[in-house]
């Protein structure tokens, strides 16, 4: 038994030493992942920003944030600069800091009351939602607008590319989003294929992150 454990161990510690060499790709696959997405959202509120400062503000059919127009540019500057630093792992670690910030407050701000999922499917619903009875309203609307498309519209050209749905818009994006940013804020920009692997190679001799 002692022998079979001895020979586990070094066989998971000789799998632990190649994965070591690779252990570059999981933080350039995250930041490769994230920084469209925050480069497209940031230079969408850019270009919309009246509209996005209207939203931020209006306590009736918006959030309700003070200083909305500041907000709003706040908001589109930390995506755009904030996804092109990660693209490159420029100060990934510091970068990570106001996009988590962001996305947490979107949470709470723009997806809290809608609970966790972002589309109300039961068979994925996840063991901590809180809005279950969203799930059940979202079910029953969708089935009324599937009959009415069926009655009045080309219902087989309309699915065509894709199922009819609900956007529930929980929190279940951001919440994602921050947590892939807080592995990277962890983990740093990774080795090779960041800007900060080659600045600290270069000022300190190490290949640090």
């Amino acid at each position: 038994m002692s022998g079979a454990m001895n020979c586990l161990s070094r066989g998971y510690n000789c799998f632990v030493h190649y994965v070591r060499k690779i252990d570059w790709s999981g933080p350039l696959l995250l930041r490769i992942y994230l920084a469209p997405i925050f480069i497209l959202a940031g230079l969408n509120k850019m270009n919309n920003i009246e509209q996005v400062a209207a939203w931020f503000g209006n306590p009736d059919w918006g959030l309700g944030l003070p200083a909305p127009m500041l907000m709003a540019w706040l908001a589109a500057l930390v995506e755009f600069f904030g996804g092109i630093a990660i693209l490159v792992g420029f100060a990934t670690r510091l970068v990570a800091i106001p996009l988590m910030f962001v996305m947490a407050v979107a949470a709470v701000t723009a997806h809290w009351d809608n609970g966790w999922s972002a589309l109300p499917d039961k068979t994925l619903s996840v063991p901590w939602e809180w809005r279950k009875d969203l799930l059940d309203e979202a079910a029953v609307r969708k089935e009324k607008i599937v009959d009415l498309l069926k009655e009045h519209g080309n219902y087989e050209w309309l699915v065509e590319s894709g199922g009819v749905t609900i956007l529930k818009n929980g929190i279940e994006f951001s919440a994602t989003y921050l947590i892939m940013l807080l592995a990277l804020f962890c983990s740093g920009g990774g080795r090779f294929f960041s800007v900060d692997y080659w600045l600290c190679r270069h000022y300190s001799g190490q290949g640090a992150t």
